[in-house]
């Protein structure tokens, strides 16, 4: 019997929920492919078991791809004293820069400007927490060459890095690093395939209605037909919408929201920005520069209290209030006009003492419910694969089922290869797609007009729509503009690039190969 292959498709879809819907009866069930649902379907299927992993959506369709883009070193933790999740985050930083997804996280410099609002005492706190920062990296046991040491910047250096930033009162900056992903879509679909190649069978638009120890009623979104997928192990990983699937399940949803802008409208900034939040101690806004020549503003933490929409919406106060953030350390501000697009998420915090959000715990927690199914919440982006594999663990274990031991901390996900660098295939691919990098430019090159922009000024190409709808799952628009790319992101982009989204789902494979 030939491996299967990590390629996604629809044809691919429609084969394995026929095989699931005919009684096929696999050892893990796995319910949500966010990243720590898509990294339940890897760790299970690379110990050598039998899994299907079904989603509502797409993959990446909630929270994990409303993040900052970042894999923490858990600095922030440190801070409030959650020490154990704190060296948890540096260690799985540590784990995706060097071993597991090297072309989807790079080191990202980040500028904390000593502005007038940063008072003497408060720089050197801040110097001590990055040294801090630093050692938790040594912890992890992650290498000089990967994170740079921290250091003091004088003016000009920082200037440079920085070019917006208001020169007056300027003192210099803190320089840091951290790790910055490529894109949190692209990792929850790397991910996902490479589950695909250790057998999982990866199923998207197939919403499970009722979980049970031993299987779930789940719908086919896109026929409406009704199946019973049997399991001897249930994993519920939906996230915010975990509480639906399972009783006992106490979340406080938090909504993060981020602002789109131009890179030009701060001057290309060459790092990062750290910037204290007024009247708050070791919390900060954050100005994160992509490779697509726009700039992420992050980010908010408010309650989001009632139902749980598929599609959190920004607030025009939390977009007043990240404005006013921006604005306090800038020579020109920012204007409501230069906010391209608006993005938020919802943290599946689990519910405890305190006020606010902001002050609950980031540590997941991995609940076994009475009739069997074991739900895993909490966490966040950086931490999906020890949320994964504690999960699996209490399957095996609750379940009896035969299992190796866990081997995803060494195991490269899809695109991961050593020196990248050597492709022939232009950068910014190879830092989306490692090592297909070369399949992705090559089907360009067979076709001149998947070479061209899918919308004037984009760095997207058609061939990326067209790779991901015969490799990456993508089903429909939104998947390719919104997920497989980040092209939605801004409403005028989505726009223009629709024609070439319609133009690549005409590639779209069936059950009887490619149309």
């Amino acid at each position: 019997m030939t491996p299967p292959d990590s390629s996604l498709n629809a044809a691919r879809r429609a084969r394995d929920l026929a095989a699931l819907a005919a009684g096929e009866v696999v050892d893990v069930l796995v319910v949500g492919l966010g990243a720590t649902g898509a990294g339940v379907a890897l760790d299970a299927a690379s110990r050598g078991l039998s899994v299907a992993a079904v989603d509502a959506h797409d993959l990446a369709f909630g929270t994990s791809r409303w993040s900052s883009k970042l894999v923490h070193g858990g600095l922030r933790y440190l801070a409030s004293g959650q020490l154990g999740v704190a060296h948890e985050s540096a260690v799985e930083r540590g784990v995706l820069m060097a071993r597991t997804a090297p072309h989807l996280v790079r080191a990202l410099p980040f500028v904390l400007p000593l502005t007038p609002l940063v008072s003497g005492s408060a720089a050197t706190l801040s110097m001590a927490g990055v040294r801090a920062g630093d050692l938790l990296r040594l912890s992890a046991h992650t290498r000089r060459a990967v994170l740079p040491r921290p250091r003091r910047l004088s003016a000009v250096e920082t200037l440079r890095l920085v070019p917006a930033l208001r020169s007056y009162g300027l003192r210099g900056g803190i320089l840091s690093w951290d790790g910055q992903l490529a894109d949190d879509a692209r990792l929850v679909t790397a991910i996902a395939r490479t589950a695909a190649a250790h057998g999982a069978r990866i199923i998207t638009r197939c919403r499970a209605a009722a979980l049970y120890g031993d299987g779930a009623d789940v719908r086919d979104e896109l026929t409406g037909a009704e199946h019973v997928i049997r399991a001897r192990a249930v994993i519920n990983a939906t996230g915010v919408w975990a509480g639906g699937l399972a009783d006992g399940i106490r979340l406080r949803p938090s909504r993060g929201t981020h602002l789109v802008l131009r890179a030009d409208t701060l001057g290309v900034p060459l790092a990062g920005l750290h910037l204290p939040i007024p009247g708050t101690t070791g919390r900060f806004a954050l100005v994160l520069p992509q490779d697509d020549g726009r700039v992420y503003v992050g980010l908010t933490d408010e309650p989001a209290d009632g139902p749980v929409p598929d599609v959190p919406r920004p607030t025009e106060a939390e977009i007043g209030f990240l404005l006013d953030v921006v604005d306090s350390a800038l020579e020109v501000p920012v204007r409501r006009a230069d906010v391209v697009g608006a993005f938020a998420g919802l943290r599946p915090l689990l519910d405890g003492p305190g006020g606010r959000t902001a002050d609950l715990s980031r540590r997941h927690a991995v609940l076994t419910g009475r009739n069997g199914v074991v739900t895993v919440v909490g966490g966040k982006l950086t931490t999906y694969r020890r949320m994964a594999q504690d999960a699996v663990d209490a399957a095996i274990e609750g379940r009896g089922l035969p299992a190796g031991p866990c081997r995803t901390t060494r195991l490269p996900l899809v695109g991961a290869a050593p020196e990248l660098g050597r492709l022939t295939a232009p950068p910014r691919l190879v830092r989306r797609y490692g090592a297909e990098a070369t399949a992705v430019a090559a089907l360009a090159a067979a076709d001149p007009s998947l070479a061209e922009p899918v919308t004037p000024g984009s760095a997207t190409i058609g061939a990326e729509l067209v790779w991901a709808v015969l490799h990456e799952g993508a089903l429909d628009e939104s998947d390719l503009l919104d997920r497989r790319t980040r092209v939605g992101l801004v409403s005028t982009d989505r726009q223009a690039a629709l024609p070439a989204a319609r133009r690549a789902l005409a590639h779209l494979p069936t059950a009887t190969g490619p149309r």
